[in-house]
């Protein structure tokens, strides 16, 4: 369908990879059909698996060099993604809830909300998308980088007035249906989270994104991340397999000015002239 207004997706997401993992569908799929898509990276990932899988602490993990190469790999995969433009922020990794580095006072968790969010929503009014993406505070990963973007992008789009929609990242029953069932094609067990946890979350999903067309692409912007696809499910998985569980994204809208139906298939429905 022609539109005449140039439409733009902003993605915030809270470390390299995320962009790919969480959004990457998205991402080529909207940039495929024209849209320009911004991704925001809040953290520079530096408590990742460094070279040969070193983890954070032990040696051979030297968090500039990490943070460097995470970077790299970032670009690599926007690239793959067809993103026309990547905005790092530069925030500290928290790591895990349970590590020590989270209380880091310069950790991205322990940066005041309306610092960041100040942040976000400067490059939101720069940008000026009609929608934001992030994730779910409330979902099934309490990564604290991921809950801290969410609210973040949240008061960011509140704060700007700019966004037309805001959606949160969902990763539900169906979602774990389909890796589970592919991940046992290849002989890896994984129960999932909570199933409470995830029916409520699959209950309130209200957008469902073909991405079929470009999942290819958003496996290859996952093996981008090199560095990382040893601690990841999703890459374990060959081309098919991938495909199979991948090929649709699924979003729970949070915010929205154009009066969209209570089910959707377009995260720009409304929007398009």
């Amino acid at each position: 369908m022609a539109n005449d207004v140039e439409l733009r997706l902003m993605a915030v997401h809270a470390h390299p990879d995320d962009e790919s993992t969480s959004t990457g569908g998205i991402l080529a799929r909207y940039g495929m059909e024209g849209a320009r898509t911004i991704v925001v990276t809040c953290t520079n990932g530096e408590l990742g698996d460094g070279p040969a899988g070193a983890k954070p602490g032990t040696a051979g993990h030297d968090t500039q060099v990490v943070a460097a190469i995470r970077q790299a790999e970032l670009r690599t995969a926007c690239a793959h993604l067809g993103v026309a433009h990547l905005e790092l922020l530069g925030y500290h990794d928290s790591g895990m809830a349970d590590w020590d580095q989270r209380r880091r006072p310069d950790a991205f968790c322990n940066i005041a909300l309306e610092v960041a969010a100040q942040r976000v929503a400067q490059l939101i009014d720069y940008h000026r998308p009609q929608v934001v993406v992030s994730y779910d505070p409330h979902g099934t990963y309490q990564h604290p980088d991921h809950v801290h973007a969410a609210r973040v992008a949240a008061l960011a789009v509140q704060t700007s007035g700019i966004p037309a929609k805001l959606y949160a990242k969902a990763h539900g029953t169906s979602y774990w249906r389909r890796l589970r069932d592919a991940l046992a094609q290849i002989g890896v067990e994984h129960p999932g989270p909570d199933p409470e946890v995830l029916a409520r979350v699959e209950e309130a999903i209200t957008t469902v994104i073909d991405v079929a067309p470009v999942v290819e692409r958003k496996r290859m912007a996952l093996h981008a991340h090199a560095s990382q696809v040893n601690s990841s499910l999703a890459a374990k998985l060959p081309p098919d397999l991938f495909a199979r569980a991948f090929s649709t994204e699924t979003y729970i809208r949070v915010y929205d000015t154009v009066g969209s139906p209570s089910f959707e298939d377009d995260l720009f429905t409304g929007l398009r002239k």
